[in-house]
């Protein structure tokens, strides 16, 4: 299958099926499909630091609410301006992209009312006013975004090195139940950042975070095509029906990066 083709922002074409997915920081903008009534965005953070303030106010007037105006003037670093910008982006167009692929008429980009919830264990938890779930990662050079008809959680980490306590809290996963022999097989393999992207983007999709301990998401078992198998631990089954842990999963280490996406 060919990588999904890229366009500058408000041109973005999209490309279906997981396997499409890329990262490049020369490519602006990137849509994906990578399941039905799911859409994946990046946007590159290389690009749009090279772009230059101009560009940069250009396309803050042509993405962002009024409200969302008002707050990036308030962040007088450049780099968490730009990381700001860059997700509010990718929050947007997978928004638009979403209604795309569901066959509803594409919003306005700066008609995605982009906020967070205020308080409670979903606190910092990004939402809109649609009747959609995202979730949104940043990551070296990348702002990922992730919506879906329910709910979704993405997660984009850069290969780093772990201090002895967080490695065997990584390691703490249950590799003897749940999945076939050869899904054990290739955990036990799996790298750590991409374990840890596992486990968090499940976590995001409750909309929890790191709240929960990432221990609460027991890793058993890692597919060929992508899909992880995981266990909720009884800390998180006080949070969440034991109904609701039916989820959808799929991880990779992807252009020198670690990706996981989860969704019902």
């Amino acid at each position: 299958m060919s990588t999904a083709e890229t366009a500058p922002p408000g041109g973005a074409r999209h490309r279906p099926g997981r396997d499409s997915i890329r990262l490049d920081p020369a490519a602006p903008l990137r849509v994906f499909r990578p399941a039905p009534r799911l859409a994946l965005t990046v946007v590159s953070l290389a690009w749009l630091r090279a772009a230059g303030p101009e560009a940069r106010a250009r396309l803050e007037a042509r993405h962002l609410t009024p409200a969302e105006a008002s707050y990036a003037d308030v962040l007088t670093l450049p780099r968490r301006r730009q990381e700001w910008l860059a997700g509010r982006m990718a929050l947007k167009y997978a928004v638009r992209a979403h209604a795309r692929h569901t066959g509803r008429t594409p919003v306005v980009y700066d008609d995605v009312r982009v906020t967070r919830v205020a308080e409670g264990m979903r606190a910092g938890k990004p939402t809109t006013d649609l009747p959609v779930e995202v979730s949104l990662t940043h990551s070296g050079d990348y702002a990922v975004a992730l919506c879906g008809s329910g709910p979704v959680g993405v997660d984009l980490e850069r290969p780093r090195s772990f201090p002895p306590e967080l490695v065997r809290i990584l390691l703490y996963d249950d590799t003897t139940a749940g999945a076939d022999l050869a899904a054990r097989r290739r955990l036990h393999a799996m790298p750590l950042p991409l374990r840890w992207t596992c486990k968090e983007a499940v976590l995001k999709c409750y909309g929890f975070g790191l709240r929960v301990d990432t221990r609460e998401v027991r890793l058993t078992g890692w597919h060929e095509d992508g899909r992880f198998a995981w266990q909720a631990g009884p800390g998180l089954l006080r949070h969440v029906p034991a109904s609701r842990t039916r989820l959808r999963t799929w991880a990779r280490e992807l252009d020198g990066y670690h990706l996981a996406l989860v969704w019902e």
